[in-house]
């Protein structure tokens, strides 16, 4: 019989997303990191040991990630960004045989910015120009953010363009993050925003994400998948 409480392994610990995550997780009765793991560290010995990994670390770690995982068969919960073609095959074949979640933006109010853009074009037609403005601290080192991108994929598909969506990034201060969709029509102009203000709001996400994946069965999610959107 398993734990009353989740067994997480958070792989990019000392990142600025792994350090709010752990902040959360000392606050959940539910949640038990046994272990953190950053560059260089030996990824399988912690990983046979969890229920889910959640994983805020860099790109090049995904195919030992994958691989680690799928030995032992463990959930993930993947929040990294920037991901290659072939970076982003490795995951898909992974959740061949694995339960993962892959989102590019853990946050409820921009899984909801997502809903709200794909509703607008719907209701918009194609008289309106798309454009997307994305503004992060200047330590991200990702353009578009991911999150931009997502938004970007999503417009197309409403859309049925293969044309490409207009980013513009902005890496300044210490801004966590800002997205904004803009709609300009004949004589009238639509923007939905999404501001975060702290960090949490991604850690909490991540946190409801793995305790949500470990029931479910092999297969790529989404956070629309976890919140039912």
């Amino acid at each position: 019989m398993r734990s009353s409480f989740v067994r997480v392994l958070l792989i990019g610990a000392a990142g600025r997303m792994g350090k709010a995550i752990s902040g959360l997780a000392n606050e959940d009765p539910k949640i038990d990191v046994i272990a953190r793991c950053d560059l260089g560290d030996p990824i399988e010995p912690a990983m046979r040991n969890c229920d889910v990994a959640i994983d805020f670390s860099h790109v090049d770690a995904t195919t030992e990630i994958c691989r680690a995982a799928s030995q032992d068969h463990k959930p993930l919960v993947i929040g990294t960004t920037g991901h290659s073609t072939e970076q982003r095959s490795t995951i898909e074949k992974a959740a061949q045989s694995l339960p993962i979640v892959f989102a590019s933006n853990f946050s409820i109010g921009v899984n909801v910015l997502f809903w709200l853009t794909h509703k607008a074009v719907e209701q918009l037609g194609g008289n309106f120009d798309v454009a997307i403005v994305e503004t992060h601290h200047k330590m991200k080192k990702d353009a578009p953010s991911g999150t931009a991108k997502t938004l970007a994929e999503l417009l197309k598909a409403t859309r049925k363009t293969a044309s490409e969506i207009p980013i513009e990034s902005i890496r300044k201060g210490d801004v966590v993050g800002e997205h904004t969709v803009i709609f300009n029509g004949p004589g009238e102009r639509l923007e939905l925003t999404h501001r975060a203000s702290s960090r949490e709001i991604f850690a909490r996400g991540a946190l409801c994400a793995a305790e949500w994946i470990i029931s479910q069965p092999p297969g790529l999610y989404s956070m629309k998948d976890v919140l039912g959107l």
